[in-house]
């Protein structure tokens, strides 16, 4: 698995680097803004995808499936989160 190459944003944020973890609430919401504001955003999601896709919410991401399940994705997931310069998760506490 590789990440996708990153695409050169302009704004504010531009050079930052997000990664959000797929969920419901604000977590998404927060992620659009920073992309709009030029920050680099990848979501990890889940195998079964989506189950709300929003168009105008998920704009301005690049989208990667993983599958924390698996060792491999897993090691993948957390050698992404040491290059990242935020980390959005939505989860209920205790859960991440």
């Amino acid at each position: 698995m590789t990440s996708p190459q990153p695409t050169k944003r302009n704004g504010p944020l531009s050079g930052l680097r997000v990664l959000e973890l797929m969920g419901l609430g604000p977590a998404p919401h927060c992620a659009m803004l920073l992309a709009d504001l030029g920050a680099e955003v990848l979501r990890f999601e889940r195998p079964e995808g989506n189950p709300f896709p929003n168009p105008i919410i998920d704009r301005g991401r690049h989208v990667v499936t993983v599958d924390l399940k698996n060792p491999d994705d897993r090691a993948f997931c957390l050698s992404t989160i040491e290059k990242v310069d935020v980390l959005i998760e939505g989860y209920r506490p205790g859960v991440m």
